[in-house]
């Protein structure tokens, strides 16, 4: 076996499970091997629902994605799949791994992420039902990702909670997991009778448990501890954000009901500010925002006719509710202001966008498009000097890539 594979399962092995999950019994705390996805079960044309995706490139220059799907929407029928490509995007692999815990455990909100070693990271959220109140962040890492067909370290569980987007590395060196415990009461997650409450023993709702958590490895994902908390409010579903900026604080955004509301940290995210809304405008849905090569900040949040001014004003501006006009932009001073505009997909219903920078400088954002009718994994590539132009002028930038299309019969 790889010795680095041999150094992450020795830290498993010794890592301690998060205190909410001893003793208790429920099965979404087990861990779920990688499958082959070749089975047809995962086929497209059996998939009735899919988005939610993530996208990393790995040093030789190989492409992962990765999505939920299962079931007719989100709910305890949902799986993770990985899919790969060798040409830069223009042309994908069916999945070919797959995460599918036993229904009514729900394997959903995935993340890859390769880290300074060049080892690509997969996570992903588990829980029982479609929300138990805990949930539990699962990790496995591959030192082989360039080859097309993956090997992993047996999954481990990092903590309670859903982690929705990347780790960051700062300066020093420390790695930051934003991992979220949502102050989503679960027999209140969804209206309807959708998303039945969650039996006894498997709920684990913990009010003062919630937050938009950090936590930190200063020995290269061994051991991961929890840092601090920001309490941020109107967030059900936080899917924060944290970027060190050039003076050594940290800046956390995360997603709420009024849009994107920030918190800072004067002392390395052990205290944070009191969470309040931001300058910039957002429907509440997930937004991306990534360190670049140059030292600027890319984001991509969604931006509507009525949301445009945000530019150029000086004051917080009214969040227009519509999921449109995804579009990137750049800052030179750590968020104070913002410049460019690259409108990537300005239909309607396009969301969670997620990005990563390849070696070469090209950017890759990955999206959804309409996750129960047209069920579109997409991908743009473009590069920073397009953004800050507001249009693609280099050959090789596209727009609405397919990553991956489900087409199995709705119910």
């Amino acid at each position: 076996m790889n010795p680095l594979l041999v150094f992450f399962s020795a830290a498993c092995a010794a890592t301690v499970v998060a205190p909410a999950a001893r003793g208790a019994e429920s099965p979404a705390l087990a861990p779920v091997s990688v499958r082959s996805a070749v089975d047809p079960h995962y086929a497209d044309d059996q998939r009735q629902f899919q988005g939610i995706p993530s996208i990393a490139i790995t040093p030789g220059g190989r492409l992962w994605a990765t999505w939920y799907s299962g079931g007719a929407g989100e709910g305890p029928d949902n799986y993770v799949l990985l899919a790969t490509s060798a040409d830069r995007g223009r042309t994908w692999s069916k999945p070919v791994q797959v995460i599918d815990p036993p229904s009514p455990v729900r394997g959903y909100d995935a993340v890859v992420w390769c880290d300074p070693r060049g080892q690509l990271w997969w996570f992903h959220a588990q829980t029982y039902g479609s929300w138990d109140g805990r949930a539990g962040v699962w990790a496995r890492v591959s030192t082989n990702a360039d080859d097309p067909l993956p090997t992993w370290s047996e999954p481990r569980r990092i903590a309670d909670g859903i982690m929705m987007n990347k780790p960051t590395v700062t300066r020093g060196g420390r790695w930051l997991f934003p991992i979220a415990r949502w102050a989503l009461k679960p027999s209140a997650s969804m209206p309807g009778g959708k998303r039945p409450p969650i039996p006894n023993p498997h709920l684990a709702w913990d009010p003062d448990a919630t937050g938009s958590h950090l936590y930190q490895s200063d020995d290269a994902g061994a051991t991961i501890t929890r840092l601090g908390t920001a309490k941020i409010p109107d967030v059900r579903y936080d899917e924060h954000h944290a970027m060190e900026r050039r003076d050594g604080a940290l800046w956390m955004l995360a997603r709420t009901n009024v849009g994107i509301s920030e918190s800072t940290s004067a002392d390395g995210g052990v205290t944070w500010s009191p969470g309040q809304p931001s300058a910039i405008p957002n429907a509440p849905s997930r937004f991306c925002i990534r360190r670049l090569a140059s030292g600027n900040l890319l984001l991509v949040k969604h931006n509507p006719p009525m949301d445009q001014p945000w530019l150029v004003a000086d004051r917080v501006q009214p969040s227009w509710r519509q999921r449109s006009h995804l579009t990137a932009y750049l800052s030179s001073d750590d968020g104070l202001t913002w410049k460019g505009g690259l409108l990537l997909d300005e239909r309607l219903v396009v969301s969670y966008p997620d990005a990563d920078q390849g070696p070469d400088g090209i950017i890759y954002v990955i999206y959804d498009h309409n996750r129960e009718s047209d069920r579109e994994i997409l991908l743009a590539r473009f590069t920073e000097a397009e953004v800050a132009d507001g249009k693609i002028s280099r050959p090789g930038s596209a727009f609405r890539l397919l990553v991956n299309r489900a087409t199995g019969a709705r119910p």
